[in-house]
């Protein structure tokens, strides 16, 4: 394995030809409904379930005044708080926790793209229940270490293929989620998430996202 070289890395060229910077917004909060979600008092993500991200969406750096609603309606917000979006980078503005104590978690992702001829896969720990987990492929290997709640690992580059990860309670082989048949094509950036509640519904689960650049 070995840590991709593009992720996160401020290119000079495209700072120049592009000056807005990129979100979208993740329902990672298992207990929580269907949300519409404002960023200074304007509507810009309607209708977002659990376990859906929405769309990027192009915005100037700066500070935003995120709320979040019940979908349609705009009392009582679940979520208002405050967010910086840095100039010239792609976040993922993630609704974690489970009610009343949920929050925005902003997570960085890749603005470049990368020709490693490789794939570049991380591992995100969104469970709020779950303990501090470790990652291995079926052989065995040891792919992200002890990757507690809000972890977020460094990207890794692996061969392009088909993966099965298993995931374990750090320092134990007891499998308690396995994400099947992962297909990792070269040259992207996928993000695997660990959701839902252990021993309560939603359950634990884990979903691959591809970040295209």
């Amino acid at each position: 394995m070995f840590y991709c070289p593009y992720a996160n890395i401020t290119n000079n060229s495209y700072r120049a030809m592009q000056m807005n910077s990129y979100i979208r917004v993740s329902h990672a909060s298992p207990n929580s409904p269907v949300v519409d979600v404002y960023a200074n008092e304007n509507l810009i993500v309607k209708g977002l379930a659990y376990k859906e991200l929405s769309q990027y969406l192009p915005v100037p750096s700066g500070n935003y005044n995120i709320k979040v609603y019940p979908s349609g309606q705009m009392t009582n917000p679940v979520i208002n708080t405050n967010v910086y979006i840095p100039e010239n980078t792609v976040t993922n503005i993630a609704a974690i926790g489970v009610l009343p104590n949920i929050s925005l978690f902003p997570i960085q992702e890749p603005i470049t793209a990368q020709a490693s001829g490789k794939a570049c896969v991380r591992f995100i720990h969104l469970s709020p229940n779950a303990p501090a987990v470790d990652i291995k492929l079926t052989d065995g290997t040891k792919v992200f270490n002890n990757v507690a709640y809000k972890g977020i690992t460094n990207y890794v580059n692996v061969p392009e293929g088909t993966y099965t990860f298993k995931v374990s309670p750090t320092g134990t082989d007891n499998v308690v989620l396995t994400v099947p048949n992962i297909k990792l094509s070269a040259d992207n950036y996928y993000t695997i998430y660990a959701l839902g509640l252990v021993g309560k519904t939603p359950a634990l689960e884990a979903i691959a996202v591809l970040e295209p650049r």
